[in-house]
């Protein structure tokens, strides 16, 4: 399970707390090498994230996971009047609200620091709920799809971008050579947290994706889970009601 993959392999922190540390420490480089490592393509993944919201109306939307707000700024950017984004690591948050102002967006995305598994809000408060390349980092990956379950309102719709492994070839021998060998590479030079880039590709390897994680959310309660691919399968977009 991807909760037995952690950031810092000779830390004694629990993996919560070394994802806070990994992600404060590249906060500054976060957006940047995000774009050099999909080739840009995590840009066209959260325009159709944001489509899913937009085509359930949803009004009042919580993005776990937020990180330097992304998502969070394409949704209120598309005219979703209350966005909340929440990270556990305040150096995101930080990078974010910078953007956030600079966009004019203040009134309308909310940052806040907050761990997914302990979400501080009152039950069915959101009408959707998304993440984008965060699941793979929960500790406990079915309590955190819990919680998510709890603030949704009934009908709520959860939207989940993240990372799978190819299954085709040759895109499965290209992706495991990628991953290995070019993402850690690029981390290490460009990043000043050199085992970050490494514990993304290891994460996204030992996460369970497809009907996996398909299954996992019914066990949570959801139903009409869907699971599209995108770009040969080397992320996925999921969605699923409450």
């Amino acid at each position: 399970m991807a909760e037995k993959v952690k950031p810092y392999k000779d830390s004694e922190l629990g993996k919560k707390e070394q994802v806070k540390q990994m992600f404060d420490a590249i906060s500054e480089d976060y957006d940047g090498l995000n774009r050099v490592i999909s080739f840009g393509l995590d840009l066209i993944w959260r325009k159709r994230v944001v489509r899913a919201v937009l085509n359930k109306r949803a009004t009042k939307v919580l993005d776990i996971a937020t990180g330097t707000g992304d998502l969070a700024i394409q949704m209120a950017g598309k005219g979703i009047p209350q966005v909340t984004g929440l990270d556990i690591s305040p150096g995101m948050l930080e990078v974010g609200r910078e953007k956030i102002h600079r966009k004019g967006l203040d009134h309308k995305v909310e940052m806040i620091v907050g761990d997914s598994e302990n979400l501080p809000f009152e039950d069915e408060v959101f009408d959707a709920v998304t993440v984008a390349f965060g699941v793979r980092n929960f500790e406990h990956l079915e309590k955190g799809l819990s919680e998510i379950y709890r603030i949704l309102k009934k009908e709520g719709v959860l939207v989940v971008l993240e990372t799978s492994v190819p299954t085709k070839f040759p895109f499965k021998q290209g992706y495991k050579v990628y991953t290995k060998y070019i993402l850690p590479l690029i981390g290490k030079l460009f990043s000043k947290d050199k085992s970050a880039y490494a514990y993304l590709s290891e994460s996204a390897a030992a996460f369970p994706y497809g009907e996996e994680f398909n299954n996992i959310l019914g066990k949570i309660g959801f139903i009409a889970m869907e699971n599209r691919p995108q770009t040969f399968g080397v992320a996925t977009i999921y969605t699923a009601i409450k």
